[in-house]
């Protein structure tokens, strides 16, 4: 089973039929919806974090969940007022600065034909960003959901942007080799080549290690399992901070009650799962503010704690009007 042929693309309709006999009312015709690009910016210290849509996929858990059943997931939805399949969001984010504007990961680009993500550019331009305004870019893990952006008809998108990677990832990703030495899914490798393997060949790649400080105010550590190198990066400015966590969570209503549980896209599930629980109670026990890539948009706020080794997740407040959050 392959991340492509899970993700097959999708139109978002909906129908709306009213009759009221009474009054003979005709059915309402059919009506067609196209969602539209999505941001939503945060203050953030002398910082602004922008979340940004790259778009939604539909995700049929009863093929991709692992260590579980079906029948646990379907209860687990239920409670969430859910049914298989489910729709994931994909999520990138912003940081912008005085001097700097940084994306962390870029979306499915066009990796996933039309429908179905690649909306990323459409959410930058809404908040005036172009690809060239671009500094740097963050990328949580070599997966093409998260690096398919980076390319449009094999050419970079960002070209004046330094990519930064997890030095493993890259070790692991660029070696097709270990497809066939490891089982893992060789289409990952082949599209990691015309994705950061493209920058790579452009020399604009560059690799770090654990607890590294990449940039100014932001610390990679590498947190193995859903990838070799799967990172997270902690934003701070002035008394703030941020983590982007990456992959440790696909499907909240599942994951945060029951972290054991593994999807297919995992390298090593046993060490994803164990990682999530331990992400999952550092950022609960500190009232840290997290963002990932999965969560419904905008995919930032908290984890908490609950009974039994179980946790909830609690997105922050909406705001539509003038002023900062939190005042």
């Amino acid at each position: 089973m392959t991340l492509r042929s899970l993700l097959a693309s999708t139109a978002l309709a909906v129908t709306i039929a009213a009759s009221i006999p009474a009054f003979a009312v005709p059915a309402v015709a059919a009506a067609a919806y196209v969602q539209t690009a999505d941001a939503y910016l945060i203050p953030f210290g002398d910082l602004e974090i922008v979340a940004l849509s790259d778009g939604t996929v539909p995700q049929d858990l009863h093929k991709l969940l692992t260590g579980t059943s079906e029948a646990e997931v379907d209860g687990l939805l239920e409670k969430s007022f859910q049914a298989n399949p489910v729709e994931a969001s994909i999520n990138a984010f912003l940081i912008r600065g005085a001097d700097r504007a940084i994306l962390v990961d870029t979306g499915s680009g066009e990796l996933f034909g039309p429908g179905a993500g690649g909306k990323l550019l459409d959410s930058l331009a809404a908040v005036g960003v172009k690809p060239d305004d671009i500094t740097d870019i963050l990328i949580t893990h070599v997966h093409t959901d998260h690096t398919g952006g980076l390319v449009k008809g094999g050419k970079p998108v960002f070209t004046n942007a330094t990519v930064h990677v997890g030095a493993p990832d890259i070790d692991f990703f660029l070696d097709a080799a270990n497809a066939e030495r490891t089982g893992y899914a060789k289409q990952y490798f082949d599209e990691a080549a015309k994705t950061v393997g493209v920058i790579a060949k452009a020399g604009k790649v560059k690799t770090f290690g654990d607890n590294e400080t990449i940039l100014p105010g932001i610390v990679a550590t590498l947190h193995p399992g859903h990838t070799p190198g799967s990172a997270f990066f902690t934003v701070t400015s002035g008394e703030q901070s941020i983590v982007f966590v990456g992959d440790i969570v696909h499907v909240e209503n599942v994951q945060f009650p029951k972290p054991a549980i593994t999807i297919l896209y995992d390298v090593d599930p046993k060490t994803a799962a164990a990682v999530r629980e331990k992400a999952f109670s550092d950022v609960a026990g500190s009232r840290q503010l997290i963002a990932a890539p999965h969560l419904p948009f905008p995919g930032i706020g908290h984890v908490r704690s609950e009974a039994g080794g179980a946790f909830s997740w609690h997105p922050i407040e909406y705001r539509n009007r003038a002023g900062a959050v939190g005042q």
